[in-house]
């Protein structure tokens, strides 16, 4: 899995396949060769690929075209199984806690949310907190790892007028960590990818305001322009940590500067 060279990708959400040399971005639903990649990426003609990749190689063979009827099928197939879990239970491994702590996450308002997601990737055992999507999939955090088994959203509907919109799980946390709240009193909802907004459209319009708290980066800032075109009211939340690159981020300097400077006793020792 590959951060997809099109656009802004924090999830690694672009599958290469080197057995059947195809790749397959599960953020756009496209795909194709390694001849399609290029043209893509450097915006060019079949020729003109073809010839990039020639100067490069000298044998066409090394990048052959589809080696099967559908082979951007069998990458869906084969996604699936790649992370199959094996057990959930209450966060409790130290390695986890100590991620959260790391990360400045209340580890009581975790527990509330979150789940310790043991799972094997190619037969290898791994664990990871894992945050529950609206489809029953899990997207999944440690210190090494930044996953999913299925990329949904996760929503929370109390029946109010104004919705939240967060753009990862760990940003929810921190938010309510922040709060020392241990659920929004609001409708809520996680997008876990901008890639879901598409998702989400008609049920952000029917809102009378939405709070948004996205990435301080491109993607999110063009997320918000694109809310504003059928969004009755969009209150953009990244003003209040703006130097930062994304809510916790900001948390986690705030913290880091409030902590108490440790002086160095230099008076008589009795």
């Amino acid at each position: 899995m590959y951060h997809s060279p099109f656009r802004e990708d924090h999830n690694a959400s672009l599958k290469v396949d080197y057995n059947q040399n195809v790749w397959y971005d599960f953020g756009t639903g496209e795909g194709g060769s390694l001849i399609d990649l290029v043209m893509k990426m450097n915006k060019v003609t079949f020729y003109e690929a073809a010839t990039m990749l020639e100067k490069e190689h000298s044998n066409l063979s090394l990048f052959s075209f589809h080696g099967n009827n559908n082979p951007i099928s069998d990458i869906r197939t084969k996604q699936e199984p790649a992370i199959s879990i094996k057990k959930i239970q209450a966060l409790t491994n130290p390695a986890l806690i100590d991620y959260l702590k790391e990360r400045k996450i209340n580890i009581e308002t975790a527990n509330h949310h979150c789940a310790e997601i043991h799972y094997l990737v190619g037969g290898k055992p791994y664990f990871a907190v894992g945050f529950k999507n609206d489809s029953g999939g899990y997207e999944l955090r440690n210190k090494y790892f930044k996953g999913c088994t299925s990329k949904d959203i996760t929503s929370a509907k109390i029946g109010r007028d104004h919705c939240q919109l967060f753009e990862g799980f760990m940003d929810y946390l921190t938010f309510l960590t922040m709060k020392n709240w241990q659920r929004s009193p609001v409708d809520l909802i996680v997008l876990n990818s901008l890639t879901n907004l598409p998702k989400v459209k008609e049920t952000l319009s029917f809102y009378r305001t939405i709070s948004t708290f996205l990435d301080n980066d491109e993607a999110g800032k063009r997320t918000v322009e694109e809310l504003k075109t059928f969004c009755k009211e969009v209150n953009d939340q990244s003003v209040f940590y703006s130097k930062h690159k994304d809510l916790n981020e900001y948390l986690c300097r705030k913290s880091e500067v409030k902590q108490p400077v440790k002086r160095k006793n230099t008076g008589i020792k009795r």
